[in-house]
């Protein structure tokens, strides 16, 4: 399966206001954001370096492994349903990213409704981006 990594690429407002909320994430070396099937903490906001999201199935088997391109939010199904993480995300030493807890999500979507419209483009780009890649 070929999943496209433009899915996750958020609007640049959208991307401002998280990055307001955000705290860093260190990577110097690498190392998993989250993995598939663990409880969602938040989002994550990949602003440079590499970021592999990758699916496996439930014998372990791997189903598909891209690049996150930068300006991608990941995690976000997880954090506005409150369940648990469907993909995995592993940074490359020196990438920058950024962290958004599930509680500053919430609350930004319910401050700013136009931001979460914003967010259920980037869900709907996924969901659209798997169905391609199943057909």
């Amino acid at each position: 399966m070929q999943l496209d990594p433009n899915a996750f690429v958020a609007d640049p407002e959208l991307l401002r206001a998280l990055s307001d909320r955000s705290r860093p994430v260190p990577c110097p070396s690498d190392g998993v954001l989250f993995r598939q099937d663990e409880p969602s903490i938040g989002v994550f906001i990949f602003h440079d370096g590499s970021v592999t999201l990758s699916m496996h199935s439930a014998n372990g088997h791997s189903l598909f492994a891209i690049q996150a391109k930068p300006g991608s939010i990941l995690g976000l199904p997880g954090a506005i349903s409150n369940q648990p993480y469907t993909l995995s995300a592993t940074a490359r030493s020196g990438a920058k990213i950024s962290f958004v807890s599930n509680a500053d999500l919430t609350s930004l979507m319910h401050s700013e409704p136009a931001l979460a419209l914003k967010m259920l483009e980037i869900l709907a780009a996924e969901v659209r981006a798997a169905r391609q890649a199943l057909y």
